[in-house]
């Protein structure tokens, strides 16, 4: 998807004054078109079914239905259905299992109104980047983590696995192209050919892969 096409968002936070901020400025950005919003996360569930949105902004605690649970809801009945958890706290545990959970990002409700929309742009257009410095303490979850019966690195290219390595080592899609000297819409396609192989849902997911399985830069 482009910078220009329409996104139908579903606001999900049990807070009125949250939900009318997040209304402002998604009505400033001509991307976005609020189609409905969820008081808990069972309503949010339900309103998935009715309306079929693009993005769902998901508060993380919420009566009824947390966030992380209606996320695992959401995404095992509505894979295509890309979630960004909102919080006023970047705790890796929570992170950590919205990741697994199958939500592709997280954003923290004190961000100045620009970084949103700019994160939400990088997010759709599949660009957005973890922070390092949270990545790296993901990672370190991510490695504690049970062995799990999953594809093995040799179904993917040499190129593939050389740039998952880059994944895991916190480098953005900039970064990657210029260190692999390809272009970064290149680098967007391997990154989409590498979580269909490996049946994962996002960069962070394919980070963790590539420390589960030893791949490095050589």
């Amino acid at each position: 998807m482009t910078r220009d096409a329409q996104y139908r968002v579903l606001i999900a936070d049990d807070h009125p004054l949250a939900r009318d901020a997040i209304r402002t400025l998604l009505e400033g950005d001509e991307s976005f078109t609020l189609i409905g919003e969820a008081t808990n996360g069972e309503e949010a569930f339900r309103l998935c079914g009715e309306l079929q949105p693009d993005l769902v902004l998901m508060d993380i605690n919420m009566p009824v239905c947390s966030g992380l649970e209606a996320t695992r809801l959401i995404k095992r009945a509505y894979a295509h259905t890309k979630i960004v958890i909102l919080s006023v706290s970047d705790d890796v545990a929570d992170l950590f299992t919205a990741i697994q959970f199958g939500a592709q990002g997280y954003l923290l409700k004190n961000l100045e109104p620009d970084d949103w929309l700019t994160y939400l742009h990088a997010l759709l257009n599949e660009t957005a980047d973890v922070p390092r410095e949270m990545a790296g303490r993901l990672l370190h979850r991510f490695k504690t983590e049970e062995p799990r019966d999953e594809p093995q690195p040799d179904v993917l290219t040499p190129r593939e696995r050389e740039l998952l390595a880059c994944i895991a080592g916190g480098d953005t899609n900039k970064l990657i192209a210029e260190k692999l000297v390809i272009s970064e819409n290149t680098v967007k396609n391997h990154i989409k050919n590498i979580l269909d192989k490996l049946g994962l849902e996002n960069r962070v997911q394919a980070a963790a892969y590539a420390v589960r399985h030893g791949l490095k830069i050589e």
